[in-house]
């Protein structure tokens, strides 16, 4: 397994070699974002970065070239570039394909989203994304007078079908590749952090949000009629303000989520962070798990992760260190990777898993 962790000033190359662990990095300087796998091509991954563009490898990680013609946004959109050099957001469709490449979309801030069809190269913007009449209300407190797409999900099992989470303020749906959209439903999550779908579980939607804090009082939502309707499962969760995701990938009632008890919380940097990873599964309520990872006090809220390649295992991301998981998250071990000590003072991003 390759992982790629995006971090607060660089990205890190991690892989393993017999018992031992190398990592390298890449962007140094960069304030990377978000990161995204061609599951048609997995030596091709995708880094977004705030206030840098977009970043592509073709050769799995070991060399990364700006594409798009991103950092632009001086010059006339030309139509076939992602002219916002913020970006926030990536995915690659699993069922969505172009010359033999994933379909690409990447979301930014302010809150805009793009298409690509021949692995990055051009782009087309999904205006239509911005016409939503809820996006007047769109607003990231932080910086009020923005927001941006926190998260993309494309449909696994459904082709053009496609989720998009804006922090804050919607999520909202679209059922052809982001032509046309349909705008939230009342009762869904309003500021979503991650979204996930399931292969096995075509028209279910789980859902962390810091809803705790805003309208509905609550961070966990899942769906079971692709988004129509909402449900918030929290027994057992002692904090709601939610953050990173991941399920079981042969297991969709497996969940993992990490949770804090407030956005400042989950994200200050130094000894006052706290947070915490929960566990849930098929019909039992949430139980916090702490078998092997560091303590509740000064962790920065982690990034979670797993591969369709590895059944009960998970994988999490914090200030520590990278934390994974082979008894479906029961039990936790730390990756004997090399970590700097200024890791530990910083805020992670992202990560992402990979077989190449």
């Amino acid at each position: 397994m390759k992982i790629y962790l995006a971090m607060e000033r660089e990205l890190l190359v991690a892989e393993q070699h017999g018992d031992q662990w190398q990592a390298h990095s890449h962007l140094e300087g960069l304030q990377t974002t978000c990161l995204a796998v061609d599951l048609f091509h997995p030596e091709r991954v995708y880094c977004g970065t705030f206030g840098r563009g977009l970043w592509r490898s073709e050769d799995a990680g070991h060399s990364w070239q700006p594409i798009g013609d991103i950092g632009e946004a001086m010059k006339p959109y030309k139509g076939d570039g992602i002219y916002q050099p913020y970006i926030t957001a990536l995915a690659v469709s699993s069922t969505e394909q172009s010359n033999g490449y994933g379909v690409v979309y990447a979301g930014t801030e302010p809150s805009t989203l793009f298409r690509s069809e021949d692995g990055g190269s051009t782009w087309q913007e999904l205006e239509k994304l911005r016409a939503l009449p809820s996006s007047s209300s769109w607003s990231f407190p932080p910086r009020p007078h923005t927001s941006h797409v926190r998260w993309i999900t494309p449909d696994p099992n459904m082709p053009g079908r496609l989720f998009v989470a804006i922090e804050a303020g919607a999520l909202v749906r679209s059922l052809d590749g982001g032509q046309t959209w349909e705008d939230r439903v009342s009762d869904a999550p309003f500021d979503t952090h991650t979204l996930i779908m399931h292969p096995q579980a075509p028209e279910r939607l789980y859902s962390s949000a810091g809803d705790g804090f805003s309208i509905h009082g609550r961070g966990y939502s899942e769906s079971f009629d692709g988004g129509q309707t909402w449900q918030r499962p929290d027994e057992g969760l002692e904090h709601h303000y939610l953050w990173g995701l991941a399920v079981d990938p042969v297991n969709p009632d497996i969940i993992v989520a990490s949770a804090s008890p407030s956005p400042y919380a989950a994200h200050h940097h130094r000894e006052d962070a706290q947070s915490a990873i929960y566990l849930k599964q098929a019909g039992k309520p949430w139980q916090r798990v702490t078998a092997g990872l560091p303590d509740f006090q000064g962790t920065v809220i982690p990034v979670l992760g797993s591969h369709a390649e590895e059944p009960g295992v998970f994988y999490a991301l914090c200030n520590h260190g990278v934390y994974r998981s082979s008894d479906a998250g029961l039990h936790w071990r730390l990756l004997p990777l090399p970590w700097k000590t200024a890791f530990l003072g910083q805020h992670h991003q992202a990560l992402a898993l990979s077989t190449i």
